[in-house]
């Protein structure tokens, strides 16, 4: 498992929400039996520069950890990184308060995670979308390709046009590794129907694409966004946390044109305006993870040992179709779930240099 501690070039950091502080210290970590030790464990997430309420990673962590604090009893706070200068501080903030239990979310945290780590031993870490390389470090990843596989058969066959695109907010494995699948899911519809589906925006064999260089200006995922509906896109997959919300305003906008959302259910986390036009999501079930990582360690068997989500364990699957469950076919409803099946059987590989 090779780390992933470079952050890529040309991401801007946007300051969006007021940071959290103030962290009581807490008790030293129990290691008896989870219903002991709750009353003497709490945990401290820190998110990325993306916001709390990012409708990606940040809130479904977030989500996580409040439902681990209600199922297990314990004291669990967030401190919010307004800008690229609060991330090392705020995770040394979230050692300090004495919790032994430290979660950090996304690429933008992994130097200060490692760092952290490497001083204090006896604290145990999790972090989101990425591989940090240290003894008391759990990463938690997702093999988003294996859904997003779906999700490009699901475009395939909805698609009038016979265009479809998918941007990013930055090159970086947990944003291409939705690309990826979503493009070969394209791939295997063409060969399965003898279709002709062009995907706009991302080039897997030189993993190279179109992305707005960050992940939380609204108005450049719309730009983009218009720019594939001109060249005659009707389904759209933005990989660019709040930036996709800009490829939802401008599909509703135009009419005709869906959105496919990732990391969380977009037509339960997005405004109420755009679920007419989410076709689906590709989701990373990272509530659920974290909610089995703390009661792990609650209970005494914490483990650096990466959790990956597959769609065999239910990390990773797509959403309902909602609203527009009229325009998918029972014949391609049925083809998805049977090429899930060969997906967790192994008869279908997913592959992707991303792959974690």
């Amino acid at each position: 498992m090779r780390s992933r501690v470079a952050v890529a070039s040309g991401v801007v950091v946007a300051a969006l929400v007021v940071a959290l502080s103030g962290c009581a210290d807490a008790p030293p970590r129990s290691t008896g039996a989870a219903s002991d030790s709750a009353s003497d464990y709490c945990a401290r997430m820190v998110t990325n520069s993306g916001g709390l309420d990012d409708r990606s990673f940040n809130q479904s962590s977030w989500e996580g950890l409040q439902a681990a604090e209600k199922e297990f009893g314990i004291d669990a706070q967030v401190l919010v990184s307004t800008g690229e200068t609060d991330l090392a501080p705020n995770v040394a903030q979230a050692v300090q308060s004495g919790c032994g239990f430290v979660l950090t979310v996304g690429y933008e945290l992994a130097d200060a995670t490692l760092d952290e780590a490497g001083k204090n031993p006896d604290t145990h870490f999790a972090i989101v979308d990425e591989t940090v390389d240290a003894a008391n470090v759990k990463p938690i990843l997702f093999d988003t390709a294996q859904a997003s596989y779906l999700a490009g058969y699901l475009a395939a066959g909805v698609s009038k046009t016979g265009k479809v695109a998918t941007f990013g907010g930055g090159n970086q494995p947990p944003v291409t590794l939705f690309m990826d699948g979503f493009v070969d899911g394209v791939a295997k519809y063409n060969e399965a129907h003898g279709a002709a589906v062009q995907v706009l925006g991302w080039d897997k064999a030189s993993q190279d694409g179109v992305f707005t260089g960050d992940f939380e200006d609204i108005n450049k995922g719309k730009t983009v966004t218009q720019g594939f509906i001109d060249q005659g896109a009707d389904i759209i997959m933005p990989v660019a946390g709040q930036v996709g919300q800009g490829a939802a305003s401008a599909a509703a906008e135009k009419g005709g044109v869906s959105i496919i959302w990732v990391d969380n259910d977009g037509y339960e986390t997005l405004p109420a305006e755009y679920q007419p036009i989410v076709l689906t999501s590709v989701m990373k079930n990272t509530g659920d993870a974290v909610v089995q990582i703390v009661g792990d360690d609650i209970g005494g068997s914490f483990s650096p040992d990466p959790f990956v989500g597959t769609l065999e364990n239910g990390g990773v699957e797509l959403a309902p179709f909602h609203d527009l469950a009229s325009s998918v076919p029972a014949e391609l409803s049925a083809e998805i779930d049977a090429l899930k099946e060969q997906i967790v059987s192994g008869a279908v590989v997913v592959e992707s240099p991303s792959a974690p």
